[in-house]
């Protein structure tokens, strides 16, 4: 075809058009390299619009990031603290009986006294022992609770925080993101942070708790932390999220019955007393005074393990059920996220079409720049790299992909080699950061490759009249495979799907060769090519 009119060249696009989608590609793609003339210049014209056409095709902008978001980590959630009410309901009984001799030695020497004094001060003692119990237990319980999720709220700030390798700090700035952006009507972002910095708090200790492994990524818990910003959100738009004066009002009440009841005890026992000091003697006053001390230390020490076993077995039924619906909740919260970037996320071919897209239409930009035709340069290459910062993913098997690229474009003509670099945001294709450089063969001094096992591959470019070129050509990755992939296999993959052998052989070539190489190289050196049918 090297030879063929130019009239002709619309009958072979018209038979390559007619080909399947699968082979016309391969065999413009395999044409590029060969052809020359106005073919060539017409078969780049038809790839770049098929680009610009399919370059935000499926709906790129709106899916590109489900790509890159990480597998989320299961639902967790804090079960019950271990109980302590064993050891308490082993030491009632002993407390309980020195309580019980000791009272009857005390109503037994002022029954002896005075009988019927001592059985109306024995019914007061009772009815106000027993209000006390009824009313203390609750009052007991509510102010331990409270006391407790008061510890919990302040739990990073100890010296008992979990800290190490930064991850609590990455919850916290997570937590501090996420609440900032899921305010409720009224609030300023930072009014409702001060507002909710105890709740914060008390849900960054759950997290690094639960979730502060090795090797596990906050990104995976944000899904979690997004959800309990927004049950927040919404707990306090039903005013829900501090209501406490119900409860408030409850161990407030809880606690003046309890304490008039303990009141109305004391005063039961100073009358037993004075019965017994009213009507015996000296010896019988000495043993009533110290069987209510007894009392008192024996009562106390059983009333504190009785509140303790009932508070702890009232705790646990609490913070399991509170445990099973916390669950619950999160479990549902998790597959609902789960679904959702699953079904959005875009397939490889999508990816590798798009990216596709961006190299040719970025090939063209800078051959327009450079006030050049498809069939001008010699060759070209195109090495593809992250640009920092980044986020990257990958299906099993398959190439890392980048949320942000850097482009390297190599374009060798007669006159040398025009380098061209730009910066890609790939969800939207949006560019920044250019760069253009041209030099001849012979200032291409020497091309180097780094490998660093734990950091990457660096390719050194070093020019006569400059200093060396570092470019990062992939990080390290060996880390973050599966256990059954062969990461030597899989560093192919990715160094071949940038772009860096071919274009290391080529600056290779050139720095050997310096101009000799076009010579070697330049397809219009090349005898006559004809089409046979």
């Amino acid at each position: 075809m090297l030879s063929t009119a130019d009239g002709e060249i619309g009958r072979v696009l018209q038979r390559l058009r007619a080909l399947s989608p699968r082979q016309h590609d391969a065999i413009l793609h395999h044409l590029d390299l060969l052809l020359t003339g106005s073919l060539k210049d017409s078969l780049w014209t038809e790839n770049c619009e098929r680009a610009e056409t399919a370059r935000f095709g499926n709906d790129r902008v709106q899916r590109v990031w489900a790509y890159f978001e990480p597998d989320p980590i299961g639902p967790r959630a804090l079960p019950p603290r271990p109980s302590t009410a064993a050891a308490a309901r082993a030491a009632l009984p002993v407390r309980a009986g020195l309580f019980v001799v000791t009272t009857a030695v005390l109503w037994f020497l002022a029954l002896v006294a005075d009988p019927a004094a001592a059985l109306i001060e024995l019914l007061v003692a009772l009815g106000a022992g027993l209000t006390a119990a009824h009313f203390g237990r609750c009052w007991w319980y509510q102010e331990h609770q409270l006391k407790a999720r008061n510890r919990e709220s302040h739990f990073p700030h100890t010296s008992t925080a979990p800290t190490g390798d930064g991850f609590t700090s990455r919850v916290r700035h997570s937590f501090d993101y996420y609440f900032s952006t899921r305010v409720p009507h009224g609030f300023a972002p930072h009014a409702w942070l001060g507002h909710t910095a105890h709740i914060r708090n008390s849900l960054i200790a759950e997290i690094a708790l639960l979730y502060r492994e090795s090797r596990i990524s906050v990104d995976r818990v944000n899904w979690l932390i997004r959800h309990l910003a927004e049950d927040a959100r919404d707990r306090h738009n039903k005013g829900t999220l501090f209501d406490q004066r119900h409860q408030n009002q409850m161990m407030t009440a809880a606690k003046a019955l309890c304490v008039a009841a303990l009141l109305a005890l004391a005063f039961a026992a100073l009358a037993l007393l004075g019965t017994v000091a009213s009507g015996a003697g000296a010896a019988q006053v000495l043993l009533a005074i110290l069987a209510a001390g007894g009392a008192v230390w024996s009562g106390r020490a059983a009333a504190s393990s009785w509140l303790e076993a009932r508070g702890e077995e009232r705790r646990m039924v609490e913070e399991t059920e509170a445990y099973q619906a916390q669950l619950t909740t999160r479990q549902v919260a998790y597959q609902k996220w789960k679904s959702f970037p699953d079904d959005t996320r875009p397939s490889e071919l999508e990816m590798e079409t798009w990216l596709n897209c961006d190299k040719t239409l970025f090939i063209d930009e800078a051959l327009r720049h450079y006030q050049l035709t498809w069939r001008d340069p010699i060759t070209h290459t195109i090495l593809i790299t992250p640009a920092r910062p980044y986020k990257r993913g990958r299906v099993r098997g398959g190439p890392w992909r980048y949320s942000r690229y850097s482009f390297r474009l190599f374009l060798v003509t007669q006159d040398g080699v025009r380098e061209v670099s730009t910066e890609f945001d790939f969800t939207d294709a949006k560019r920044g950061n250019d760069q253009r450089s041209n030099y001849r063969f012979d200032a291409l001094s020497s091309v180097q490759v780094t490998e660093r096992t734990h950091v990457g591959y660096d390719l050194e470019l070093v020019l006569t009249n400059g200093s060396a070129r570092n470019i990062r050509v992939k990080d390290a990755d060996s880390h973050q495979l599966a256990p059954d992939e062969n990461a030597q296999e899989i560093t192919e993959i990715n160094l071949n799907s940038a772009g860096f052998i071919h274009t290391f052989r080529l600056l290779e070539g050139i720095a050997a060769d310096g101009k000799g190489w076009i010579e070697r190289n330049n397809p219009n050196n090349l005898p006559p090519f004809r089409a046979v049918d």
